[in-house]
């Protein structure tokens, strides 16, 4: 576990910032939403965060005939 980068490095600071920038947004829309979090090795000591957030707008409508 001595190779692990520490929790508070502020190189991780940006990434965990639009996170909770992201989770702020998700439940102020007036909507359903999801965030998922994508993390992939890259050379020795990296890593590459990808955030993905999306957005849905749900609609029933009706369907006369069918």
């Amino acid at each position: 576990l001595h190779d692990a980068l520490p929790i508070f490095d502020t190189d991780q600071q940006p990434a965990k910032a639009k996170l909770l920038e992201l989770v702020d947004d998700i439940l102020a829309h007036d909507g359903y939403g999801d965030i998922r979090v994508e993390v992939r090795i890259l050379k020795r000591r990296q890593k590459e965060v990808i955030l993905h957030c999306g957005k849905q707008y749900r609609y029933v409508i009706d369907c006369p005939g069918e």
